[in-house]
């Protein structure tokens, strides 16, 4: 039964908590009521999870940019903002979409291996009263993510990063670690890819580092993919797996105390494909392609100079290698050229030279093409490929194609079967649309 409440018994009640009141005043001191909610305060802050913080700052005292900073917000962009309130989005000439960036004064949370993060971006002065830089995740002219552009004023934004202290071991011992591996993995992935060809070796730099003036670039976009390749199904499925298998053992070539590298040979009659297959494993591995010319390299010291310049995650192809260089089968009895094909007059004049330098000029040789493939220099640069093609197999040395340096020898021969009929339908279609055949199609 609920007891009525009239206006006179709440009449009663204020009255009496007004005399308590009163009361109270004259009893306690003036400071009681501040000490009793500082004591309030402090047994809230006993009985809560005590944490630390991590301040990243934009740059630090020499203006130099914090790599850190340019990880966390690439990651949070892509990780953390799908739902907040506010965000920056940046664009940069030539790159392919807007990148998300946490604005000032905003937080957003992030959750690792159960631990509950947060992160914060806010406005602080410079250090050393340095010049002001804001966070721009692409680099301009070369390209890069992540990087600050230069700006005016005394202030830089800085990243806070809060978590409970009973966690600092995992959040600086792996956290970390990972938001910066994914920030690496994105900026892979939103590159442009490019195919380099090797200039004419020539001395003096002006300026330039290596790479800019040993290999010249343009964009990289061949539609070839492991779906559209005309080849045997099982072979393909084998190349593709043996790819990605590779691409995953950065540790297992590191313990085998071997170079994280590895070869391929592919080799057939022309028109089978070679080339289509690298364009495809490069966008299946997202790589760059250095397209290698032998014959505008001067010397084996300038191949060394080469092969240092590039950079991971690439291929470094060499197609119709027993057209490049005399790298014929020394086993042989008689010279190339004689008693068989190889004394046609068509046949390019590089092929029958001799595997010996002339005297007085250093020329590439084989032994420096051997070292190329799996010599100390071959070592420099680590998640690599490197692909050679050929139509004669039988025409190169057996000592380039040992395992170690061709670990994987790919025939492609003309279409059959299955191959055949993915050929057709690349050219043709599957009959469910009204696209019109290709021209070259035969």
């Amino acid at each position: 039964m609920k007891a009525a409440v009239s206006w006179g018994s709440l009449g009663s009640l204020v009255a009496t908590a007004m005399v308590v009141r009163a009361a109270v005043r004259e009893v306690l001191p003036p400071e009681a009521p501040g000490a009793l909610r500082a004591l309030l305060a402090r047994a809230a802050a006993a009985l809560a999870q005590p944490t630390d913080a991590i301040v990243v700052h934009e740059v630090d005292a020499n203006g130099v940019p914090n790599e850190l900073y340019d990880a966390a917000q690439l990651y949070l962009g892509a990780r953390c903002l799908a739902s907040a309130p506010a965000l920056h989005l940046h664009k940069a000439h030539g790159a392919p979409e807007a990148v998300a960036s946490l604005p000032d004064d905003h937080a957003a949370s992030d959750t690792f291996r159960g631990v509950r993060v947060r992160w914060t971006s806010r406005s602080a002065e410079a250090p050393g009263g340095g010049a002001a830089h804001h966070y721009a995740p692409f680099r301009g002219p070369r390209g890069l993510f992540g990087a600050p552009g230069g700006g005016a004023g005394r202030q830089q934004r800085c990243l806070r990063l809060e978590f409970p202290r009973r966690h600092r071991d995992v959040v600086r011992g792996a956290y970390i670690p990972h938001v910066l591996a994914v920030a690496a993995a994105l900026r892979l992935k939103m590159r442009e890819r490019k195919l380099y060809t090797n200039n004419p070796m020539f001395g003096g730099g002006g300026g330039m580092d290596d790479h800019q003036m040993l290999w010249s670039s343009h964009p990289f976009a061949h539609p070839s993919t492991f779906d559209t390749l005309a080849v045997d199904p099982a072979l393909r499925d084998g190349i593709r797996a043996d790819l990605l298998r590779f691409v995953r053992r950065r540790e297992h070539y590191a313990r085998a105390g071997r170079a994280w590298k590895r070869g391929y040979l592919l080799h057939g009659p022309p028109g089978t494909g070679k080339t289509s297959l690298i364009a495809a494993i490069a966008n299946l591995l997202e790589f760059d392609i250095y397209d290698l010319e032998l014959t505008a390299v001067g010397s084996n010291s300038d191949l060394r100079r080469l092969l240092a310049s590039t950079r991971p995650k690439s291929l470094i192809v060499v197609e119709d290698i027993d057209c490049s260089l005399g790298l014929f089968d020394r086993t042989r009895t008689s010279p190339p050229g004689q008693g068989d094909e190889l004394d046609d007059p068509g046949t390019p004049l590089p092929l029958r030279m001799s595997p010996y330098p002339p005297r007085g000029r250093e020329r590439i040789s084989l032994s420096g093409v051997l070292n190329f493939v799996d010599g100390l220099w071959s070592s420099c640069v680590g998640e690599r490929l490197i692909v050679f093609t050929t139509n004669h197999v039988d025409r190169l040395d057996p000592a380039l194609l040992r395992p170690g340096r061709m670990d994987r020898k790919i025939e492609l021969g003309y279409c059959k079967g299955h191959a055949l009929r993915v050929l057709a339908k690349n050219y043709l279609g599957d009959g469910d649309d009204d696209s019109e055949p290709a021209d070259d199609c035969r």
